[in-house]
């Protein structure tokens, strides 16, 4: 394997991780204070087509993040209204948020469907950094989405584990009825954390549009989602190890996308396909029963809050 080839690999790994990781980081905030979103996928594909619809008739990145953030926020409000204050089933309204957002992209997405934008996050290298061998080029030489969520890792952590914050958060999903009692509105705070994740949601879904492919086309999350989702499980709830995931499964996508040129008489769907069984294999060995572990989930996950029944 050549040099440059070496690096293109770990470039766009880096990028596909963080197309994950704002959905899993986002989720992993939702499902700590109690809540689960199935529809992930939805969103992404909601602030993709967003996104690139800005991009293409305004000609605005920073516009075009802002209606993706407002998409994400619409999109996680109506969620904390179904799960949060009508108490419905979280499983069913994830899936119906997917199904919508899967559905409304593509409707909406038409017009823009094969357009060039002209318009794209491109890279920006950061001086010294980026002339370290093999590793400058790949981390350091990436666009600002990529390089804002080198921040949101760590404060991530720093928030989750080190902050007041972070503790009530915490406590959220695992005893609302204990903090409630101790005076706080915990149907606020899982809307402000439905939201937060849904926001990162649909950024993560610009990543791929306006970073990663640099076009729309229906579907163009291809699982990303569900990839997001089974991250959070396999990171039992935590950011850094959510990383360390992403990374893995964004270098065994490259590499499978590379390794179509040695073996060209496997079909490319055979390929396609290693992220999603390295995503199965990782969930058996992670949740599996024979681990003999106490699962790491919070203890309310799922489970609608009702004071009335405190």
């Amino acid at each position: 394997m050549t040099t440059a080839l070496l690096i293109s690999i770990l470039s766009m790994s880096v990028i596909y991780a963080v197309t994950v990781l704002y959905a899993a980081i986002g989720e992993i905030f939702a499902q700590r204070a109690g809540i689960m979103n199935l529809g992930l996928e939805g969103i992404m594909l909601m602030g993709a087509v967003s996104g690139y619809m800005v991009a293409v008739y305004r000609q605005s990145l920073g516009l075009a993040m802002v209606v993706v953030i407002l998409t994400g926020a619409v999109l996680g409000l109506i969620f904390s209204f179904l799960t949060v204050t009508l108490q419905a089933d979280q499983t069913v309204s994830g899936m119906a948020i997917l199904t919508f957002g899967t559905g409304l992209s593509g409707f909406l997405g038409k017009p823009v469907s094969g357009v060039n934008a002209n318009l794209a996050f491109e890279a920006i290298a950061l001086p010294g950094l980026s002339k370290i061998p093999v590793i400058g080029p790949a981390l350091f030489n990436q666009n600002i989405l990529v390089y804002l969520m080198y921040l949101i890792i760590p404060l991530s952590m720093i928030y989750l584990y080190r902050t007041r914050a972070g503790m009530i958060l915490r406590a959220l999903g695992e005893n609302p009825s204990a903090l409630d009692s101790a005076g706080y509105n915990v149907y606020a705070l899982r809307y402000a954390y439905i939201i937060f994740g849904s926001v990162m949601t649909a950024i993560g879904g610009a990543v791929v549009s306006l970073a990663y492919t640099n076009f729309w086309s229906d579907g163009m999350t291809s699982g990303k989602g569900w990839i997001a989702v089974a991250l959070v499980v396999f990171s039992a709830w935590n950011p850094l190890i959510a990383t360390f995931g992403a990374l893995l499964f964004g270098a065994i996508s490259m590499i499978g996308i590379n390794i179509q040129t040695v073996f060209p008489q496997v079909p490319s769907q055979v390929f396609s396909a290693l992220p999603y069984v390295a995503t199965i294999v990782a969930l058996i060995f992670t949740t599996g029963n024979f681990r003999k572990r106490r699962s790491s989930a919070p203890a309310a996950l799922t489970i609608p809050y009702d004071r009335e029944q405190r």
